[in-house]
C-alpha cells in the first residue's frame, strides 16, 4: 500500500462527509493466494442498512483467520468496487501501518454496533 505524503493537499469539511466510513463486523476470512501480496478475503457485516460486504485486505502478518472472525472493523463503504485478481473487493478495510510497515487494522476499542458511522 502507498503511503500518503504529510503534504497532502487540504480538503473540506463537506468533502471528508463525502467519505462514508463504517463499522462492520467480521463474519469470514479465507485466503486469498491469488493475490500479488498476501490477503486474506473477507465477509464483513454492516448491519441491515448496507448488508454484507467483501473486502481484500493485506494483513496477513499482524492478523490471522482466528483472531479476526467476529472482530470489529473500519472500512469505507461507498467507494466503487475494486477487481482485485479473480475478487471483487466491494469496501475498503483500512489499517495503519505497524513499525515494520505492515497493516494494523483499524479498529474499535469496545464493541459498538455494526453499520455506525464514523464521525
Amino acid at each position: 500500500m502507498d503511503q500518503v505524503s504529510s503534504t497532502t493537499a487540504s480538503i473540506t469539511f463537506d468533502d471528508f462527509l463525502k467519505v462514508d466510513i463504517r463499522v462492520g463486523r467480521i463474519v469470514a476470512v479465507e485466503p486469498f493466494p491469488q493475490a500479488r501480496k498476501p490477503a486474506f478475503k473477507l465477509t464483513i457485516d454492516f448491519g441491515p442498512e448496507i448488508g454484507t460486504k467483501r473486502s481484500s485486505a493485506q494483513i496477513t502478518v499482524n492478523h490471522s483467520p482466528e483472531d479476526l472472525v467476529g472482530s470489529l472493523v473500519m472500512a469505507v463503504v461507498n467507494f466503487p468496487p475494486r477487481q482485485i485478481g479473480p475478487f471483487m473487493s466491494e469496501v475498503l478495510t483500512l489499517g495503519v501501518p505497524d513499525a515494520n510497515g505492515n497493516v494494523m487494522l483499524i479498529r474499535p476499542d469496545r464493541d459498538v454496533p455494526v453499520g455506525g458511522r464514523l464521525y
